[in-house]
């Protein structure tokens, strides 16, 4: 934010958009002017496109092992923490071959079934996958590490290229502790706590919006408030979701609208220029809905108004779909199938099918004349308290695969490379417990996450990697 920006902004508009922001969440003010000053910049008339691309993991992403310290002290306490129970969940060195079906893993000695179910074990995954970071992470107090070193899980094979080409980074232990808290401190509520800091729901919503359950606006949705005057006649389609209605993208003025991933994305009754869309079999019903919706001769206000807004949602429907039939949407490329590495199949992964459609959205947007956009889109199935080597390899194959897809979209669109016009970023409900409950593991908070794109200095690792350890605080 400078100091020109902040200067085309009167006192009273200056304090009416931080006020709007901020009221998500006390902490949140100083994130707000910051918006408020880039939603102003981008009202001004900017000529260029920028989009944000959430992409939330619902159910708690069990972080520690999707970004993982591998020098030894680290790795250590890792191993000696996750080792254990009925199905341990610790990943396998770096360097360490996959072990095959019916063998004895040199780590570990656990002999591998003769069958698929070897797939569910870590031994059977191959070692976590290094990676090099651009800056020394600082080596925190009350570890023997000389230097700190990092590997992603390895089944994120497939966005390594991403983090080896400088696109992606990573944030180290983030959450929404409102200050540093000590397991003591927590335990005795001696310090002001998020609210429900190990609940889903509250902490779903307070990723997306700074409050808890119930909150009426999010990050996404407040953005989207201060670039809606620059969309023009299209700002219908300023904030829009894959994933139903989201928190995220709720603000002010903004309707967030949401996007099937269907060829045509939009629910529509009837073509405003043709009227001869088919509705329930029938070519000229939606034609009549549509009479019945537009004669407001004899209506109310309150009746007259409200065939204008449904008139409008049908004509917006309409355009998104004639926009969707063109040549420059229809080239985006469908993503590959994903093979699972656990069921041994190859499958539609539903995370990239909903970033096919973001980058369709993004290839019509000269088309629908848009210059800003905030995207939502999901993966569940996060909540591991058991099963967690079925589960979590699946989920973040498919995440690595979905990030490695839209990359690859965005780098050719039409013949131009769109990849530093889009920041795309993960969150999750929080993390999990380092240590292990058998089979899984339970609720914690901190986390670390991925961002990538045109507003990223990728290739390193951002925020201190915290001291892992059992009840070390």
């Amino acid at each position: 934010m400078t100091f020109s920006t902040l200067s085309k902004i009167t006192r009273r508009e200056l304090l009416r958009r931080s006020a709007a922001l901020s009221s998500v969440g006390g902490a949140s003010g100083v994130f707000g002017l910051q918006m408020a000053a880039m939603g102003r910049a981008a009202a001004a008339g900017a000529t260029d496109y920028k989009a944000l691309v959430c992409i939330f993991m619902f159910g708690g992403n069990d972080a520690h092992n999707m970004l993982l310290a591998t020098d030894t002290d680290t790795w250590g306490r890792y191993t000696k923490a996750r080792q254990q129970g009925a199905e341990p969940i610790a990943l396998m060195p770096v360097g360490t071959p996959a072990t095959a079906q019916g063998a004895v893993n040199p780590v570990t000695g656990r002999t591998l079934p003769n069958n698929n179910t070897a797939f569910i074990m870590p031994e059977a995954w191959g070692g976590a996958l290094p990676i090099a970071t651009a800056t020394a992470n600082p080596v925190p107090a009350g570890t023997t590490a000389s230097a700190r070193t990092f590997a992603l899980h390895p089944y994120l094979n497939a966005a390594l290229p991403l983090w080896t080409a400088g696109r992606m980074a990573a944030i180290a232990n983030v959450g929404p502790l409102i200050q540093p808290t000590t397991k003591a401190q927590y335990t005795a509520r001696s310090v002001p706590l998020p609210k429900n800091l190990m609940s889903h729901n509250d902490q779903q919503s307070t990723w997306q919006s700074g409050a808890g359950e119930g909150a009426q606006k999010g990050w996404g949705g407040l953005i989207a408030d201060q670039i809606l005057a620059s969309n023009g006649a299209n700002g219908v389609f300023t904030a829009l979701s894959t994933a139903g209605n989201a928190v995220f993208l709720a603000g002010q003025n903004i309707v967030q609208y949401q996007l099937s991933t269907a060829a045509a994305p939009a629910i529509a009754i009837s073509s405003a220029a043709t009227n001869t869309a088919s509705l329930y079999g029938a070519a000229n019903a939606g034609a009549r809905v549509r009479a019945i919706i537009t004669d407001n001769a004899n209506a109310s206000l309150f009746m007259k108004d409200y065939g204008a807004k449904v008139t409008r949602s049908m004509d917006a429907a309409t355009t998104l779909n004639t926009t969707f039939a063109n040549a420059a949407v229809t080239s985006v490329a469908a993503p590959t199938q994903l093979f699972n590495p656990i069921t041994r199949v190859n499958e539609n992964n539903s995370l990239a099918v909903q970033l096919q459609t973001v980058a369709r959205m993004i290839a019509a947007q000269s088309l629908l004349g848009v210059g800003r956009q905030v995207f939502f889109v999901s993966i569940g199935g996060f909540d591991n308290h058991d099963f967690q080597n079925t589960a979590q390899p699946q989920l973040l194959a498919r995440l690595g695969h979905a990030l490695a897809y839209f990359d690859g979209a965005l780098a050719n669109m039409n013949g131009v490379d769109r990849r530093t016009q889009v920041t795309t970023f993960t969150a999750s409900d929080f993390c999990r417990t380092f240590t292990t409950n058998g089979d899984g593991t339970d609720h914690a908070w901190g986390s670390h996450h991925f961002v990538l794109g045109g507003a990223v200095k990728g290739g390193d690792l951002y925020g201190q990697y915290p001291t892992l350890g059992v009840d070390s605080s």
